[in-house]
């Protein structure tokens, strides 16, 4: 049976067989803790490695230009032994990213942008929301491209890890390799090429890999880029959820659901496929009430924030949205933040321990009265990252609020009012 259930079930529109959609995106899974390791004195290895760039396609010349007075930025070890610097509960990381700020930012580019979303829609079948939602979650909409906090040159980093890292050195040579013949297309220079500490770049965080493989000259000059204008970032994006993660034009990612009295939680295990009307036989509802019988399509039961919490019925297109970061919590921050851009509204089920997010104006309260209390918020703009977060969490240790574990809540707020 088609499904044709209402808007506020899927949090999209539907019509048809499936109709509205979404998807998100992430690039670079975590990797374990590095230790420098290498055979050879960094310059030796250069000239070793060219080998490897002239076998594909590399020219001296762009050799040369990447790597003459380049200095490998060993910096990168510790990024990566740091990754897991901040533990958040479902609940926490939801709020902090999918925040007033970025809510009101991303109806803003969506205005902004309404022919290119409609020309991605088109193209590509990726609903628009999806693309609000990894834009919003990679940059910030483009706002953090420029800040040196958070984009230094990649090249630095890359040969760092292809050079020291024994244990991947094989995925970061390659993505070294794949970052040189960007520069030998003339799709980008070394000084442009600017990204995360691990090498992704752009709008949506491209990998050289994704960029070189999934990018898309959807501006019509002649080269491919996630820097600029977001036509490309965007288009490759969406080429990538269609291309890899399968993502199937017309489809939503999924909708919350309201579960029986006594139902049995160990069904909830987000790996079991059922038929929506299976899951209707076992008392599942719309969080509105509604029936799920007669609809077939296959659907795992997740509750994200334990028994109690939003109870979501996760279809396709969330797996084609979590193809591009392996983390549920990732893809459903994607999607819930498209959701919201495009006018829906908050998952109606409270989340167990879980408490409201600060509105923008109570973010940037926090963020002034830890700058002017000593901890360096990195600024006061309502966006929270880890500037602000280690800000709240030697705050929370100073001041004995337990866990210290950097989210800015209702208590730290009142902490901070209260001038503990």
């Amino acid at each position: 049976m088609p499904l044709a259930l209402n808007r506020r079930a899927f949090s999209l529109g539907l019509a048809g067989s499936f109709a509205g959609s979404l998807a998100g995106a992430g690039l670079l899974a975590a990797a374990p803790a590095l230790a420098q390791q290498s055979a050879q004195p960094f310059p030796r290895w250069v000239e070793t490695f060219r080998a490897r760039a002239r076998a594909r396609g590399v020219s001296d010349a762009t050799y040369n230009r990447v790597f003459n007075g380049l200095k490998p930025d060993t910096g990168v070890y510790a990024q990566d032994r740091n990754q897991a610097e901040f533990t958040e509960q479902s609940w926490q990381y939801l709020n902090r990213r999918v925040s007033d700020w970025r809510i009101a930012t991303g109806k803003q580019r969506a205005r902004q942008y309404a022919g290119l979303f409609e020309r991605i829609e088109k193209a590509f079948g990726v609903d628009r929301r999806v693309m609000l939602g990894y834009w919003g979650m990679e940059s910030a909409f483009g706002d953090v491209l420029d800040n040196p906090k958070h984009m230094t040159p990649i090249f630095p980093s890359l040969a760092a890890l292809a050079w020291g890292d024994a244990r991947r050195r094989k995925y970061w040579e390659a993505e070294l390799l794949n970052a040189l013949v960007i520069v030998e297309r003339g799709w980008g220079t070394p000084q442009e090429m600017r990204g995360s500490w691990a090498g992704a770049m752009g709008h949506t965080q491209w990998m050289p890999e994704v960029w070189l493989n999934m990018g898309v000259d959807f501006d019509g000059d002649g080269r491919i880029s996630p820097f600029g204008k977001p036509d490309d970032a965007l288009a490759g994006t969406a080429n990538y959820l269609v291309q890899r993660g399968k993502y199937r034009r017309g489809e939503p990612w999924g909708f919350e659901a309201k579960l029986p009295a006594g139902f049995n939680t160990d069904l909830a295990d987000n790996k079991t496929r059922r038929p929506l009307a299976q899951w209707g036989e076992l008392g599942v509802v719309t969080v509105e009430g509604q029936s799920l019988s007669g609809y077939d399509e296959p659907a795992r039961l997740w509750l994200p924030g334990g028994a109690g919490g939003p109870a979501l019925l996760l279809l396709h297109n969330f797996y084609a949205v979590r193809s591009y970061n392996p983390s549920s919590n990732y893809a459903l921050a994607v999607v819930h933040l498209g959701d919201r851009i495009m006018g829906e509204g908050p998952f109606v089920a409270s989340w167990p321990g879980g408490e409201r997010a600060l509105t923008l104006a109570e973010l940037q309260e926090v963020q002034q009265r830890l700058t002017a209390a000593g901890f360096d918020t990195g600024g006061a703009d309502g966006r929270v990252g880890a500037d602000t977060m280690r800000a709240v969490r030697a705050f929370q240790q100073k001041v004995g609020i337990n866990p210290a574990d950097g989210y800015a809540s209702i208590a730290v707020l009142n902490a901070l009012r209260q001038g503990r």
